[in-house]
């Protein structure tokens, strides 16, 4: 498993031009059928929501775990989770038996080497939360201790916190620097559909996208709605 995991996120290495498309995470994945029907339509890694203060996707540690018995290598399965102590974060991973850890809150350094010793071959990605020059800053400082950068549009200002599924874009400008300044796989995430994605990817050229709300009808899954987002991804897109 720790080697599927080095082959989908290449820890250190800088995406480049040998990649021709960004890989596809999906979100908010409820059930083993949506599991299925995600790696179906191409998708290389699936987000399961544990416990948050606000937001879309959130289901029951047993749900995630009876999810990442059904998927198989090397698909990646993403704990998305809002602890900040590293105990906690040990404790949910090993409950949840995920092979990645979506880290949501903006973290200490001091916790990634815990989370190392303890959980050896678990992927680590941590989310930025996008807003200003402080989170560029804070992106490249993170990208010394994990495996991959999630880029999303959260807001950990307000007094229910947002960790994402927000379905808002933030300043891609931003975005590119961070891409350009670390040197690991950056996820893109925040309000992509179908009518901004070939922008996102000229404008970002992430390793990977990271899509919930747009691709789901009445709270379920949609694959007309994920096989259109993923036709208009650019065949030339690197």
């Amino acid at each position: 498993m720790r080697r599927a995991l080095r082959i989908l996120m290449a820890r250190r290495i800088r995406h480049t031009k040998l990649q021709t498309r960004p890989r596809i995470k999906i979100c908010c994945i409820k059930s083993p059928a949506e599991a299925e029907m995600a790696i179906m339509c191409g998708a290389s890694a699936l987000g399961l929501v544990a416990a948050m203060p606000s937001g879309p996707g959130i289901i029951s540690e047993d749900m995630i775990l009876k999810i990442t018995a059904t998927v198989p290598p090397p698909i990646a399965t993403f704990l998305l989770t809002s602890e900040q102590a590293p105990d906690a974060i040990i404790a949910q991973q090993r409950r949840c038996r995920t092979n990645t850890i979506q880290l949501c809150q903006h973290l200490p350094a001091s916790v990634y080497p815990r989370l190392r010793d303890a959980l050896p071959g678990i992927a680590l990605v941590q989310v930025v939360h996008v807003t200003d020059r402080a989170s560029v800053d804070y992106a490249v400082a993170a990208s010394e201790h994990v495996d991959a950068l999630l880029l999303d549009s959260g807001n950990l200002n307000l007094d229910v916190k947002e960790l994402g599924g927000t379905g808002h874009t933030h300043d891609w400008n931003l975005s590119r620097r961070i891409r350009d300044a670390i040197g690991i796989p950056l996820f893109l995430a925040g309000g992509l559909n179908a009518a901004n994605v070939a922008d996102a990817i000229a404008a970002v050229e992430p390793f990977g996208l990271d899509l919930c709300g747009s691709i789901r009808t009445n709270d379920h899954l949609d694959p007309h709605k994920l096989k259109a987002f993923c036709a208009a991804i650019p065949n030339n897109a690197a």
